[in-house]
């Protein structure tokens, strides 16, 4: 068994990816032992991330606030703590935090040795994001 005993180091989520204050906590990598990524995103009211996909999915479980998310030509939908969402493999999404709460998430993704974690797309328009 392998345990990640270190503390997890916040990173913020940068221009090119987000919209708004964002800070990424990484609690588990990909590694000889797992293929398995979870990460703890911390949104601001009204941040978001871009439009991105994971090509073998992802399970996004709010543990605190309001967020928002939506899948390509879907529409936006409301998480509230203790919801879990899955997006099935390449599926188009983004989500964050709603415009008056702020929004923690867990996302947890799979992943194989020759592929990305995630695919980045184009910023979610402010008409995207109010819809």
């Amino acid at each position: 068994m392998h345990v990640n005993s270190s503390d997890p180091v916040s990173h913020r989520g940068g221009p090119e990816h987000f919209v708004g204050d964002v800070w990424r906590d990484e609690l588990a990598r990909p590694d000889e032992h797992s293929r398995i990524s979870i990460n703890r995103m911390h949104f601001a009211p009204g941040a978001r991330s871009d439009w991105h996909q994971h090509p073998l999915g992802q399970v996004i479980h709010v543990t605190e606030g309001v967020g928002l998310i939506q899948e390509r030509g879907g529409e936006v939908r409301i998480m509230r703590a203790g919801e879990t969402v899955v997006s099935p493999p390449g599926e188009w999404h983004w989500h964050g935090a709603s415009a008056t709460s702020m929004m923690t998430m867990l996302g947890i993704q799979e992943t194989h040795a020759d592929e990305p974690l995630v695919c980045w797309g184009e910023p979610v328009s402010d008409e995207e994001y109010g819809a």
